[in-house]
């Protein structure tokens, strides 16, 4: 049952507002007080609630014991009689407006003086005050009752193989007799208010020797005359007494941490940097999270502590630079491959002879550069085919005594590898201009449907040379904001690796199977002959073939899907392979609205 405490809640609402409104700028006795305040109110919180609860309880078992005589008196005078009818003899002694109901072991209502038809009631086993009843004998509920739309006080007792269930309306006067008095209730806010001034005492007296300290401490902190304090005879006294003898050895100490401390910030503020300072003993005095991540790659193991770390085999070359003379070289520095990263680690000895380790994750430093080095070698071996072929046709036909039809096949020859180079440079540029200069991309609403239109119209010749049909699903209300250069290289791209790769008299099916609020998913889609599993996780890199003699033999400049999956990024969608179940290459890929 609910039940209301306003006096309580507005008390515990006050010091919670209260607290919130003055926990800045606050003194340590205001602090102190309040701290008081919160625990005794908690603590008188919790015992009006306990009470009223008690209380709550103490008159709803006195209204439910004269609800089990009434259930009482029902039940004797249906086991003497064993007629229904004689119950409505009782309603001369009961109040008028009780509810009376005869319930078998099943649930069904067998009588009910409210209700004559009782047919036409609900199955009850599942009323609360019934399930309780079969469980603990006898069960108690407040509820609306759903044949008569009126609140309830239900009481049901189990009696053998029925149940005896006696309702009393849930008016006014039942909830003014079940709702606890307020007398107990400004007795506690009588003691309460009282206990403010006594903890407004016992916090003054504690706050002045704190706010004396403070003021000790300010003024000692701003280089001004250090105030007569007079501290009472207590353990905070003796604590006065002390700091103020000891200001001279404090200063002195702060001298030494500032010291410390420059030594510290000299590399605290190198960001992806593993650190740890050691004393001239070779002590540790400090490192960080980063130091021990990478310390632990380093050895392979866990929780290391750092001043084991000069003690490692890894480690033997800082050891030794270390054991050199400190008049030596005041730096040191080596690299180190473990569990498949590269680091550097730096030594620099300071002037009282301490020094610092450093270590520096540069993996994707090396990787990049390896990418790096893997790229020019992969374009230079791209541009190599081309231009000695180039080279080679004009060769012949400058030295070699040919006819005219001769020479011009030669000559042909040697345009088509210029095209191909053309198409290398140009998708080279493409490539390096979507990495470096991305905002030089315009972007402005494209539709898909007339996009795909476009590039089968370009590609038409060699579709029909192919026998290779497209099946464009993708509606006219598909619109993809975009660049709309980077989005025909991705259809054209896919349908050119389709005529290369898929064979001939194969289908495509380009369809949007799904959206949401920011992406649109597009499959593209052929019958042709896929590719073996293990090459899929690598189908996007620059100049990756499947087949190297294959992928000579229909040219191409071994960029057209890494320029797919570089456009499809740059619209900030994700794009997969895979083989489809019936055989042809799928690509899953979004494009946002």
């Amino acid at each position: 049952m609910r039940r209301s405490f306003l006096p309580a809640r507005a008390m515990a609402t006050y010091s919670i507002k209260l607290m919130n409104d003055h926990r800045k700028n606050l003194s340590y006795k205001q602090k102190l007080f309040f701290y008081f305040v919160i625990i005794f109110a908690v603590f008188t919180i919790g015992i009006l609630l306990f009470e009223q609860s008690r209380e709550h309880e103490f008159k709803t078992g006195a209204l439910t014991e004269k609800l089990d005589v009434y259930a009482g008196m029902v039940n004797t005078v249906f086991m003497r009689s064993g007629n229904y009818s004689a119950i409505d003899s009782l309603s001369g002694v009961f109040p008028p407006d009780i509810r009376l109901t005869l319930i078998n072991s099943t649930g069904r209502v067998l009588y009910d003086n409210v209700l004559t038809d009782t047919l036409e009631l609900e199955n009850h086993a599942g009323r609360p005050e019934i399930r309780y009843a079969r469980r603990n004998g006898t069960g108690v509920f407040i509820r609306t009752s759903s044949s008569t739309n009126q609140a309830y006080l239900y009481y049901a007792k189990r009696f053998n193989n029925y149940y005896v269930r006696v309702a009393l309306p849930y008016n006014i006067q039942v909830k003014d007799f079940l709702r606890p008095g307020n007398g107990f209730i400004y007795f506690i806010l009588c003691l309460f208010v009282l206990m403010l001034f006594v903890i407004n005492y016992v916090a003054g007296r504690f706050g002045r020797s704190i706010r004396q300290l403070r003021d000790f401490a300010l003024a000692v902190e701003k280089g001004e005359n250090i105030p007569v304090i007079h501290f009472p005879h207590d353990e905070l006294g003796e604590i006065g007494a002390r700091i103020t003898d000891d200001y001279q050895s404090m200063k002195e100490s702060r001298r030494n941490i500032a010291l410390e401390r420059e030594k510290l910030l000299q590399h605290v503020h190198s960001s992806g940097e593993g650190i740890c300072f050691f004393t001239s003993g070779r002590g540790v005095e400090f490192y960080n999270s980063l130091f021990i991540q990478y310390l632990n790659t380093i050895i392979d193991g866990e929780n290391i502590n750092p001043s084991g770390l000069l003690n490692h085999p890894a480690f033997e070359k800082v050891k030794a630079f270390l054991d050199m003379p400190a008049a030596g070289q005041q730096y040191f520095e080596t690299t180190m491959n473990c569990q498949g990263k590269h680091f550097i680690v730096r030594v620099n000895r300071f002037d009282d002879s301490g020094f610092e380790v450093t270590i520096n994750d540069v993996t994707q430093l090396e990787k990049t550069r390896l990418l790096k080095q893997e790229m020019t070698g992969n374009i230079a071996h791209e541009l190599r085919t081309p231009v000695t072929g180039i080279r080679g046709y004009l060769e012949t036909v400058l030295e070699q005594p040919l006819d005219a039809d001769k020479q011009w096949y030669f000559i042909k020859k040697a345009y088509g590898q210029t095209l191909v180079l053309s198409e290398l440079i140009r998708d080279m540029g493409l490539i390096t201009k979507m990495e470096g200069a991305p905002q030089l991309f315009t972007v402005e609403p494209v539709s898909i449907a007339e996009l795909i239109d476009d590039v089968c119209a370009g590609l038409e010749p060699a579709l029909q040379e192919k026998q290779i049909t497209v099946n464009n699903k993708i509606t006219g209300d598909v619109v993809v904001r975009g660049n709309r250069q980077l989005l025909y290289s991705i259809f054209r791209n896919l349908t050119e690796n389709v005529i290369g790769y898929a064979g001939a008299g194969v289908s495509v099916i380009i369809n949007r199977y799904s959206e949401d609020k920011e992406f649109y998913y597009f499959s593209y889609a052929d019958t042709g002959v896929g590719i073996p599993g293990e090459h899929l996780p690598r189908l996007f890199e620059r100049f990756y073939r499947v087949s190297e003699g294959r992928s000579r033999d229909t040219g191409g400049s071994g960029l057209g899907l890494s320029i797919v999956k570089n456009a499809v990024l740059f619209h900030k969608g994700a794009i997969t392979a895979k083989n489809r179940a019936g055989g042809g290459l799928e690509l899953l890929f979004t494009l946002p609205k």
